[in-house]
């Protein structure tokens, strides 16, 4: 388990700095993920090949229409928040984006029958004060419109897309990210296609960037990320998860010079702290019940 937590935060940090490679890419919000689910996509592939593996996909179709279409929410849920992060900074449109865990764990007993603690519901009503409060009374009041329904339509996107993870089982290694990304850029690129027309012009000074956000944090994060959800339960997924826009937010002012005020900080804090206490409290129910158990054997 130790090995799949740190597969898991070592993809959150890679997307959590998503957002700073992409702000050198000088393109378009979908022309960047379309290059970005390609480059990605190779990768994966180039991988799956070098493992002279062989392939489950065609033989469980159930599983891969679940996992197909969970792609293609991937892949509208990255057009959302790439836009988001042009108008609203890259700090607020991550934070939420992840409104989208606080949605998985509250769906999470009634899709897969994982038990909602109190200590769980203390935590997401701590998670909505939060997201509440970094966008509503602070300055992100006179952010745009547009803007923030960009971040919440990829927030329920990204939800969407997690669910029908959970639901595409067989797939072992890097089918799963491989299938995910391809659908992601056949979304990506029909939605190009039709609202402006594929022709793409690549400038000098984003080529390393592009590489960096394909190969890296797209091939190799995806890769790590969906190794792992596949091992843990829905709601880790969703509550370790806030690891991604916690390390956006500290990317952004280090590296980008966004600024937070005061009540917004306060909102990231109740943001992280509240999915931090429903983790903990999470493990401590589960201990408890296993313990019980053992004692009622014996």
């Amino acid at each position: 388990m130790k090995k799949i937590y740190l597969k898991y935060i070592t993809s959150l940090l890679l997307f959590g700095s998503n957002g700073i490679v992409a702000s050198s890419i000088f393109l378009s919000s979908t022309e960047i993920v379309l290059i970005r689910t390609l480059i990605g996509s190779l990768t994966l592939l180039l991988f799956f090949v070098l493992s002279k593996r062989s392939t489950q996909l065609l033989r469980k179709r159930e599983s891969f229409a679940f996992l197909f279409l969970s792609g293609a929410a991937m892949g509208g849920s990255w057009i959302f928040l790439y836009k988001a992060y042009t108008l609203i900074g890259v700090g607020l449109a991550t934070l939420i984006y992840y409104c989208g865990p606080v949605l998985v764990m509250v769906l999470s007993p009634f899709l897969f029958h994982e038990k909602m603690t109190w200590g769980k519901v203390c935590g997401f009503f701590a998670v909505l004060t939060g997201i509440y409060l970094v966008n509503g009374p602070g300055d992100s009041l006179h952010s745009s419109f547009w803007g923030i329904f960009c971040g919440i339509m990829a927030a329920f996107l990204y939800t969407i897309m997690i669910i029908l993870n959970k639901k595409a089982s067989g797939f072992e290694g890097l089918e799963n990210p491989f299938c995910q990304l391809s659908a992601a850029f056949l979304t990506t690129a029909l939605f190009l296609g039709i609202s402006q027309g594929i022709s793409i012009s690549i400038d000098s000074k984003s080529l390393l960037p592009i590489l960096i956000l394909g190969i890296v944090n797209t091939g190799i994060g995806c890769c790590l990320y969906f190794s792992s959800i596949r091992e843990l339960p829905v709601q880790t997924v969703a509550v370790c998860g806030y690891l991604e826009p916690l390390s956006a937010l500290v990317f952004s002012v280090l590296f980008l010079g966004e600024t937070l005020n005061f009540i917004q900080l306060a909102g990231v804090f109740l943001v992280v702290g509240g999915a931090l206490f429903a983790e903990i409290s999470g493990k401590a129910h589960k201990e408890h019940i296993d313990a019980d158990s053992f004692n009622q054997e014996f």
